[in-house]
């Protein structure tokens, strides 16, 4: 994912999801969806001593997950 974060928006270029190979709107939400749900669900499972476990690994990496299934989900 090329994705420049710029202080509002966040651009894709070279994607083929759309005929003009950019993409604003996906990649701008996704962006700040990853940033909300990392800084509920990182330290929620720090805190819970859960880190080490599968569980814990797997909401370490849901922000990251979320963010991209946003991204590729919205086409523009």
């Amino acid at each position: 994912m090329d994705c420049i974060p710029v202080p509002i928006l966040c651009f894709q270029c070279g994607t083929d999801q759309n005929p003009c190979h950019c993409k604003v709107v996906g990649p701008t939400i996704g962006f700040c969806v990853t940033v909300v749900m990392a800084v509920v669900c990182w330290p929620a499972s720090l805190f819970c001593c859960c880190c080490a476990t599968d569980t814990g690994k797997k909401v370490l990496a849901a922000p990251v997950d979320t963010g991209n299934s946003i991204s590729n989900a919205i086409p523009f």
